[in-house]
């Protein structure tokens, strides 16, 4: 078997010790800011850079709403009661056999965003829900 770029449609997202169905997660991304420093002395017409903090993105998650099924509108409701349950998560892209290839794990997650899709009279697609997360960063294993 040839080394392929791997497909980005075969994945799974597990917290908590369950999996949870997915349609579709997005925002696994890191930058590191820069930090421009010249001191008053130097010579050089021109500062220094630095690395600085990390910053990471929100993880969206979209997925079917499904009837009887409330756990995201429960654990985002959890934060406004002025408690944060927060969730290591972990995100594995699977190969051909459902064996995980590349797996990220992110840290202390919560919720941050819920939205329901807009409700269509004229339309066939399923309705969606979208949970946003913070979260203190995660690792590529």
């Amino acid at each position: 078997m040839g080394n392929y770029p791997l497909s980005k449609y075969h994945f799974r997202v597990e917290w908590g010790g369950a999996q949870i169905s997915f349609s579709e997660v997005g925002g696994l991304s890191m930058e590191i800011a820069v930090v421009e420093f010249r001191e008053g002395s130097s010579p050089d017409q021109s500062a220094i850079k630095m690395p600085g903090l990390r910053k990471f993105t929100n993880i969206i998650l979209k997925r079917g709403v499904k009837k009887a099924d409330n756990d995201f509108f429960n654990w985002i409701n959890s934060v406004r009661q002025n408690t944060v349950e927060r969730r290591d998560i972990v995100i594995s892209l699977l190969n051909e056999a459902h064996e995980p290839v590349a797996v990220w794990k992110v840290h202390n997650a919560w919720p941050c965003k819920y939205e329901v899709g807009a409700f269509n009279a004229a339309s066939n697609d399923v309705l969606m829900e979208t949970l946003e997360l913070a979260h203190e960063g995660f690792i590529l294993t």
